[in-house]
């Protein structure tokens, strides 16, 4: 049997440690939806977001855009995703200590996290943070029986 997630569920699977699924419409015509994995962080009052440099495929296809998709599932029994869609409401230069070190915290822990931002601290002005406030919410979960 499947369900639709309520929202609190929907909050809670988003609030996970989990690689998002990001979608956003390619900007080339002849290809479709870009779709690539990607850390994000979320905040249920503002909405998801991820760093990515400006200039990457990523970042000028949500730029031309102006919004993104991201799904993101709970691969084992009982098997469930989010999926949420939405506009760009900020983008703007990442700051290494306010925007890199908590991402790199959240998914490699306070030591690796640490290291991570250091190293990755000689990233250029082009390295922005994107963040969408989710509009439409898909969500399946299969229940139990």
């Amino acid at each position: 049997m499947s369900r639709t997630l309520n929202r609190d569920e929907q909050l809670a699977l988003l609030a996970e440690v989990r690689i998002g699924v990001l979608s956003v419409a390619s900007i080339r015509p002849d290809r479709g939806p870009l779709a690539v994995p990607i850390w994000y962080s979320f905040e249920p009052e503002r909405g998801i977001s991820i760093v990515t440099d400006r200039d990457s495929q990523k970042g000028r296809a949500i730029q031309a855009a102006g919004r993104f998709g991201m799904v993101v599932q709970h691969e084992a029994m009982p098997y469930r995703y989010v999926s949420v869609e939405g506009p760009v409401i900020e983008d703007r230069p990442m700051d290494p200590e306010r925007d890199l070190k908590p991402l790199a915290q959240r998914y490699l822990g306070t030591h690796l996290g640490d290291l991570y931002t250091a190293a990755m601290s000689v990233l250029g002005p082009t390295t922005f943070v994107f963040t969408m406030r989710p509009e439409t919410w898909l969500s399946y979960t299969e229940a139990a029986a």
